[in-house]
């Protein structure tokens, strides 16, 4: 394997991939025709060197993700949006009209990410906190007490991937997520992005959101057997403060693992391809060819070949 530098995620009907500052939204519209927009992002490691250093790049790259995520989810939402932008706007729509004007689109962005941020961390750092203290009377031991929030916290966020792919938008959306892991691993692996090449390729990538999230419910396992505080305050305090610490670590595992074949590494990032099973489905033709749009608008993928794999032409 040959670490390409790429990356993406999936959308509504559609795949976004990323090469440096440059990314690329592939879309299906209904009609079936392929829309492909190209835009650039400048990451904040890049803009503020301090946010580029190891243990600290994590969170930002994180809120890069978000950012750049977001704005793919709007481009790709804009073919599928109903008869409603017809009808009268709301009163809740006129309000935000008159407070933001021509800057409501990302002002709703803005309060969209912050809402998700703020419940995840509810959800899955501090609901589990309180589940877990629900057998504090039965287990004396930290230690175990950590490792059962943290199986709490693994509990919970399974449960919560299986219940939204029982919807037919996310599970169509978990298939272009196995399309975009399919074209990354299909170039990695030396072979040309065909359609063929594409479908034979595996699904999981070492390099996956999934596996990162994961990776940090672990890894909170081992913060909180270390960190120990007796008050509510300052527990529910202490699974706040330290998801920026938590989620550091965790991206310089995942950065690691994605530019390693070392048999260890790949030993370690089994639970994380494992999840990915949750969060990728098998996609079809159709959707690898938008896969394969989005890769060609950033990336030179013959290129790459012809640098990393040499031998194919002989």
């Amino acid at each position: 394997m040959k670490y390409s530098g790429i990356g993406g995620q999936a959308v509504i009907e559609g795949v976004m991939m990323k090469n440096g500052d440059e990314y690329a939204t592939a879309v299906r519209k209904p009609d079936g025709a392929i829309e492909v927009k190209k835009d650039s992002y400048v990451s904040m490691g890049e803009k503020v060197k301090f946010f580029s250093l190891p243990f600290i790049r994590g969170v930002f790259s994180f809120a890069d993700s978000m950012i750049l995520g977001m704005r793919a989810l709007t481009f790709s939402a804009s073919f599928f949006e109903d008869d409603e932008e017809d009808s009268e706007p709301t009163r809740f729509e006129r309000l935000l009209d008159r407070m933001f004007g021509e800057k409501m689109e990302k002002a709703l962005m803005s309060i969209v990410m912050v809402f998700s941020v703020v419940m995840a961390i509810c959800i899955f750092m501090v609901f589990p906190m309180f589940l877990a203290g629900i057998f504090k009377r039965f287990i004396q031991s930290h230690t175990v007490m950590a490792v059962l929030e943290g199986v709490i916290r693994i509990g919970i966020f399974v449960a919560y991937i299986k219940l939204v792919s029982r919807m037919e938008d996310i599970r169509r959306t978990f298939m272009y997520h196995g399309a975009e892991h399919k074209c990354i691993n299909c170039l990695e692996h030396g072979l040309e992005l065909t359609v063929e090449n594409v479908r034979s390729s595996s699904k999981e990538h070492k390099r996956c959101g999934t596996s990162f999230l994961l990776i940090v419910m672990l890894i909170s396992i081992l913060f909180f057997m270390v960190v120990q505080v007796d008050t509510l305050p300052l527990r529910i305090l202490s699974r706040i403060v330290l998801i920026p610490v938590i989620a550091g670590v965790s991206y310089e595992f995942l950065r690691l693992a994605g530019r390693s074949d070392s048999k260890l590494v790949d030993l370690l990032s089994r639970p994380g391809m494992w999840m990915q099973e949750l969060t990728t489905k098998e996609p079809d033709d159709t959707m690898i060819e938008v896969g394969i749009a989005s890769v060609e608008a950033v990336f030179d993928w013959h290129a790459f070949l012809d640098k990393n794999f040499p031998e194919r032409q002989s």
